[in-house]
């Protein structure tokens, strides 16, 4: 028995060593909350067979007399635990499933994790429809001890109820969501439109508090476009989605007829979405050279250039950004500022940076989902967990809030419109 196990365990050992090299698909700065996906959405970073580091060989650090030695307390802890646990039989798959949560958990990574066969299943139940979904309507991050606001949507029942960035919800409908993955969380919050949920929310600042949230039917615009006073155009993206870079295109095309002394790039609270699509609008505004570099474990890197046929690369521009602006909006932002194309006003972005790869185990023991990679800007500047300095801070106070001024848009058309 102990010698089938043994067996076993090695080679999910060496499995978990090699799954960074022989899968090609990855996540786009984790897995956040979007409309459309089951287990993650706007987050297909797509092929990355020709951007993946070579699998490791275990063989070319440990033989298996090295592993057996390594191994040797672990299996000193199995024999005890069989001889000596007072509840016996213990469930050697339990065991199992908890050695690799374990493993993983002790590279202290918040987002590289074990999903258990039933977590699993159920985060792969797919969600209808793409662009239109039943929920609170904020965009979150699945992957940090409890799920996070990353921002809520404009107009939806998460905004109307005060949640904000940062919000954690610790508890939903009185149920204690400490140590429950993220995606769990998540298939908890989002239910029928005209359904209510109570979400226990920790805050920064204050004790946790209760918000009961009335679910709705969540249209997600791509974006929005006008005219300001002073013939300066204003874009405000609040997807990375598939039709992001089209509707991009046309909007900026009719806005560039009018020929405008400038443009805003209005990025807050815009939680990200496909790197393809972030590549694609970073493109309408800078010609040539890097948008992003993504950086593997080995040192190894590939450089993401502009793509031609950008619309918008000499008008003056500065670009919004605040707290809630995560992974494709931080792309978009900080190839902007390292390139010099414009300034970037408001407040530090949410710090979302690196890609996660989901991966099947065999004989249906779940999954695991393992960071390979982390983006850096044009200058190599890291995002993940550092988010972006605008070059102009300018906060929004409640103050503001509650009489409706906008200081960061403020400070944007100061700036497009101030003497050369």
């Amino acid at each position: 028995m102990r010698s089938r196990v043994l067996i076993t365990i090695i080679a999910i050992f060496i499995a978990v060593v090699i799954l960074a090299g022989v899968f090609s698909s990855g996540f786009i700065a984790g897995r956040m909350l979007f409309p459309g996906s089951g287990t993650q959405a706007m987050s297909v970073l797509g092929d990355l067979s020709n951007q993946m580091p070579a699998a490791t060989d275990p063989g070319a650090t440990a033989t298996p007399k090295d592993l057996g030695v390594l191994f040797e307390p672990f299996w000193q802890a199995w024999d005890l635990v069989h001889d000596q646990y007072v509840d016996q039989p213990v469930d050697d798959e339990s065991l199992m499933r908890g050695a690799i949560k374990g493993m993983l958990e002790s590279l202290g990574d918040p987002h590289t994790s074990y999903l258990d066969p039933d977590q699993n299943k159920l985060l792969n139940t797919q969600l209808k429809g793409e662009d239109k979904y039943e929920g609170i309507g904020a965009w979150v991050d699945t992957t940090s001890e409890y799920l996070t606001i990353i921002s809520p949507m404009p107009g939806s029942p998460a905004e109307n109820a005060g949640l904000k960035p940062g919000d954690k919800i610790i508890a939903v409908d009185g149920e204690d969501m400490t140590g429950i993955d993220g995606e769990l969380v998540r298939k908890k919050v989002i239910g029928p439109a005209g359904s209510s949920v109570r979400l226990t929310i920790a805050r920064e600042g204050q004790e946790p508090f209760d918000v009961n949230v009335k679910r709705a039917s969540i249209a997600i615009p791509s974006l929005e476009t006008r005219m300001l006073d002073n013939n300066i155009a204003y874009v405000h993206l609040f997807v990375f989605g598939d039709t992001t870079a089209a509707d991009l295109k046309e909007a900026l095309n009719e806005q560039m007829k009018k020929n405008p002394q400038g443009l805003i790039l209005d990025l807050r609270y815009n939680g990200g979405g496909y790197l393809d699509t972030a590549i694609d609008v970073a493109s309408q505004f800078i010609d040539t050279g890097t948008i992003m570099v993504e950086e593997f474990g080995d040192g190894k890197r590939k450089t993401y250039e502009a793509r031609s046929g950008g619309i918008a690369t000499d008008i003056p521009m500065v670009v919004l950004i605040n707290e809630g602006s995560a992974s494709a909006s931080e792309i978009v932002a900080g190839a902007i500022q390292d390139r010099q194309r414009g300034s970037l006003v408001g407040v530090t972005s949410y710090g979302k940076g690196s890609v996660q790869i989901p991966t099947q185990l065999k004989d249906d023991e779940g999954a695991v989902r393992i960071t390979i990679a982390r983006w850096l800007t044009p200058n190599g500047r890291t995002i993940h967990q550092k988010g972006l300095e605008p070059d102009y801070v300018v906060p929004i106070t409640d103050e503001d809030r509650s009489a409706s001024r906008d200081p960061q848009l403020d400070k944007a058309i100061e700036l497009l419109t101030q003497p050369k």
